[in-house]
């Protein structure tokens, strides 16, 4: 039976660790897991690693490959246990972490040990090919309270041609880093100044966010959606009703306490910058009486909501202190459920697909063994979001017991052109907030009943889903999202009256356009605009202005001759139409 790629990775964990040992004295190790794209390992040595140290280590590993150890799974004892790692302090720790009564197992490849319940491959011969990556810090178990590790990062493949299409993709993936992209195309900036993890959308960054959110409050309108604002601070009592205090506190800002009313009447009173949208939209649902008839409600908002994210998970626009997502919320009466999560996740498709992503996969994740709300109810959510994704043919797969405790969820995770997986829509039950907030609504038999509730986002965060699109596209947006679908180039200053007049029959007609006035020889014109990744640029020279055209030439396609400027603006509407 091959092994997984998992187990791959974590082999060569092992083997990465059992050289480092060998050349460098008095190791101490601690883990190292297989990752998403790779595996690390962390150490605390005397030496200080670093890139010059990788040549040496990937040697000995070769070494180590070549000499087809096998990995050798043992079953021993706590007290044998804690005799072979007794140099060994953080395998010690790790050791008093394994509960009473459990299998204590060893790994050995060669002359090297470790704690590991594995599995592993066969032996050190199937791993075809090791890269060191890079060193950074690591505190011990995550907490700032111990000491600093080393951790080595690394990636593995079960050949070097693997390895090597591995690296062609990373060194792809630094070309479209969108913190990278973001500051060459001035899309947006994060500074100390305002403080980390706190984005400015640039003018440039900003129309872009424009056409997103027209996009999305159209076709919002256009579903049955009505939208919300709702304050970016509450009360306390609020988040308590919630839960949020109780279980969330370290992931919000701390408080803020003033003082209400004056002299006698005064009353201190503390308030939290909202983490999430949902105790709002509930206060909305709150404020009148609804009837079975009333219901499904879609209400939706473009919420932004402030979360303490600490040092070392902050990442550009992936991980901010700041967001605006992309939040809706569904009441529904029980017996239309079935028949809204459908409309839903067909909604949700739809959104996606016009961003142009198409290889999406749904993962269903269902009741856990500590969880709220009537099995009978569990059941049927779960049941309508199995029934909306078959209705949709979507490939999906099962997490379960991997629903949060208040209710089932769809993920919808959406593949870019590298192939890298993204978590955006998620369409989750809601069986807690209900019970928590008493909500209600009076049903065809005259008596109240406690609606579904369904949290539904479709793009996530608006700073994520814009740092993914910036690396799907490498910068170079679809003409409908690009900041500037067209940059104007007069040849010489003769022609920028009539560069102008073309840029403001475009703009009268929505598109986005800029002019270049600038002395340059067109040829940088237009080698300025390609960096920029400008779709379209109009060349306008002698010729051009006297028979008062445009010379069009694309940023895929290369020179499509001479128009009016009537003609591409219908050109333009036609390409960025919804097919």
């Amino acid at each position: 039976m091959s092994a997984t790629i998992e187990e791959l990775r974590h082999s060569a964990a092992h083997l990465v660790a059992s050289a480092v040992c060998s050349l460098f004295e008095n190791v101490k190790i601690d883990i190292g897991p297989a990752t998403e794209d790779g595996f690390y390992y962390d150490f605390d040595l005397e030496h200080r690693l670093s890139a010059e140290d990788f040549p040496v280590i990937e040697k000995a590993v070769r070494k180590l490959i070549g000499a087809k150890l096998p990995f050798v799974r043992e079953e021993v004892t706590r007290e044998q246990a804690a005799e072979i790692f007794k140099d060994q302090p953080y395998k010690l720790d790790r050791l008093a972490d394994i509960p009473e009564g459990e299998t204590v197992s060893l790994y050995r490849t060669g002359d090297y040990v470790d704690l590991c319940r594995g599995p592993h491959v066969e032996h050190s011969g199937c791993i075809g090919a090791v890269k060191l990556m890079s060193v950074a810090g690591s505190y011990y178990r995550g907490s700032e309270k111990n000491k600093m590790l080393q951790r080595l990062y690394g990636i593995a493949a079960p050949s070097q041609k693997e390895l090597d299409a591995i690296l062609n993709r990373i060194e792809e993936a630094k070309k479209r880093d969108h913190r990278k992209l973001g500051k060459e195309l001035e899309l947006f900036t994060i500074t100390e100044s305002v403080g980390p993890g706190l984005a400015h959308w640039l003018p440039k960054g900003a129309r872009v966010r424009v056409a997103i959110e027209d996009y999305w409050r159209k076709e919002h309108f256009r579903h049955g959606y009505e939208m919300l604002f709702t304050p970016h601070i509450g009360r306390a009592n609020l988040w308590q009703t919630s839960g949020h205090l109780g279980f969330y506190k370290d992931g919000m800002f701390p408080p803020m306490n003033v003082t209400e009313g004056e002299g006698d009447k005064a009353v201190q009173e503390t308030y939290y910058a909202k983490p999430m949208n949902c105790p709002f939209h509930i206060q909305a649902y709150l404020a009148k009486k609804y009837s079975y008839r009333d219901l499904p409600l879609r209400w939706a908002e473009l919420g932004t909501v402030y979360r303490y994210e600490k040092d070392g998970v902050r990442h550009g626009l992936f991980r901010v202190r700041g967001f605006t997502q992309d939040d809706a919320h569904i009441f529904c009466a029980p017996e239309k459920i079935e028949e809204e999560i459908r409309f839903t996740v067909k909604f949700c498709l739809h959104i996606l697909h016009r961003f142009g992503f198409r290889d999406i996969t749904a993962y269903l994740s269902t009741r856990p063994e500590k969880a709220v709300g009537d099995p009978e109810k569990w059941e049927q959510a779960t049941a309508s979001l199995r029934s909306a994704l078959e209705a949709e043919g979507m490939h999906y797969e099962v997490d379960e017991g991997g629903g949060a405790f208040y209710g089932p969820k769809i993920d919808m995770k959406i593949k870019d052109a590298l192939g890298r997986e993204w978590q955006l829509g998620t369409i989750q039950f809601d069986f807690n907030l209900p019970e928590r907030f008493d909500l209600t609504y009076v049903g065809e038999d005259g008596k109240e009943h406690r609606p579904y509730m369904v949290h539904r986002a479709l793009l996530g965060s608006l700073e994520r889903f814009f740092g993914i699109l910036i690396e799907h596209y490498a910068g170079a947006f679809p003409v409908w999202l690009a900041p500037v679908q067209a940059k104007v180039l007069p040849i010489t200053d003769a022609q920028v009256p009539m560069a102008r007049e073309v840029l403001a029959k475009l703009q009268a007609a929505d598109l986005r356009v800029e002019v270049d006035p600038s002395n340059d020889k067109v040829g940088a014109k237009i080698r300025k605009a390609t960096l920029a990744k400008v779709p379209y640029m109009l060349v306008i020279g002698g010729r051009e202005a006297e028979a008062g055209v445009v010379a069009v030439r694309s940023r895929e396609k290369g020179d499509l001759g001479t128009m009016t400027p009537e003609a591409f603006i219908e050109m333009i509407r036609n390409e960025t139409s919804e097919q």
